[in-house]
């Protein structure tokens, strides 16, 4: 039997990040810290048609549990569709509506942060996959507008379709990622619902992540690009402790590259470059070792290359 969520204390969620929250990626996340680990973002339609790049992306690691699946969708039959696919695959707990991406290529087909130009069909999306769901918990991720800021009746409309929960990231999509993070919002919107918040948008350190709990009230916060290149957040918050010695960041990245070549094979190693550069930053030699990797695709000698640099590892 599979987890439910629960809320008794703040709870620690890796968001859903393309490109970089993977199964090999949530997997590292899950074993040192985060509570919740969410699938990169599926488009329902891909859902509906069968892609297999897109199922096989709803594969997870045995250790995510609870495990929620992240889908994107403008069109109520589509997203019902959708859901009926997702309730043929166990191991998924939570089916969470994105209302927030920015992107155009997202907004342009309605889904997304589009979605809160049109409230009624947002809160009838959600209720769908309530109503379609086998899955323990529905939830939906939102921003706070579009153009201005409206998220006092966005966060109702999520909590009145029936969602248990619901994730706020503090900008409007016209901020898209540069704007600041309305953290006062996010509190707002805290104190009119009384399904549990959890905040999202920039947190990107330990102290952070303390503040803004503190600020905002939340059950919780959810972290992104923050946790990329230093996913150990999950284990300081877990822990408590704020500084991160030198040897388990030298594990939790070797755990990362394992898994990547388990799940990827010898295509890993092209794709572990972008992570060995976030990896990198700050640490002394780090530009010659970014050279070096980029002319290595032998799996064994990557991993020692690595291996040698982070376990003698010193900041520059």
């Amino acid at each position: 039997m599979s987890k439910k969520l629960s809320f008794d204390k703040p709870i620690y969620v890796l968001a859903p990040l393309a490109g970089f929250t993977d199964l090999p990626f949530r997997s590292v996340v899950k074993k040192f810290g985060a509570d919740l680990t969410v699938s990169e973002m599926l488009s329902s339609n891909a859902l509906v048609h069968n892609s297999k790049k897109t199922l096989h992306m709803l594969e997870k690691s045995p250790i995510e549990d609870p495990y929620s699946v992240q889908i994107a969708g403008s069109s109520v039959d589509i997203v019902k569709g959708a859901v009926e696919i997702l309730n043929e695959h166990d191991g998924i707990d939570i089916i969470d509506l994105n209302c927030g991406c920015p992107v155009p290529k997202v907004v342009g087909h309605g889904s997304g942060s589009s979605l809160l130009l049109d409230l009624p069909l947002m809160g009838s999306i959600i209720r769908t996959i309530k109503d379609t769901s086998n899955k323990s918990m529905t939830s939906a991720k939102i921003r706070l507008g579009f153009e201005k800021k409206n998220h006092i009746d966005i966060a109702k409309m999520v909590e009145d379709s029936g969602a248990d929960f619901i994730a706020v990231h503090g900008r409007t999509r016209a901020g898209k990622f540069k704007a600041a993070v309305d953290y006062d919002a996010i509190k707002e919107i805290k104190e009119s619902v009384s399904i549990p918040v959890i905040s999202n948008g920039d947190i990107d350190s330990y102290e952070k992540a303390k503040w803004v709990l503190e600020h905002t009230g939340s059950d919780g916060v959810m972290i992104g690009r923050g946790a990329v290149g230093a996913p150990w957040i999950f284990h300081q918050l877990r822990s408590g402790e704020e500084n991160i010695s030198f040897s388990l960041k030298h594990e939790i990245i070797m755990e990362h590259y394992d898994k990547m070549i388990e799940f990827y094979g010898q295509h890993g190693v092209a794709m572990f470059r972008k992570h060995t550069h976030t990896y990198t930053k700050g640490y002394r030699g780090a530009s010659k070792l970014r050279d070096e990797v980029n002319h290595i695709s032998d799996i064994q000698e990557y991993r020692a290359v690595i291996d040698e640099f982070f376990k003698n590892g010193e900041m520059a």
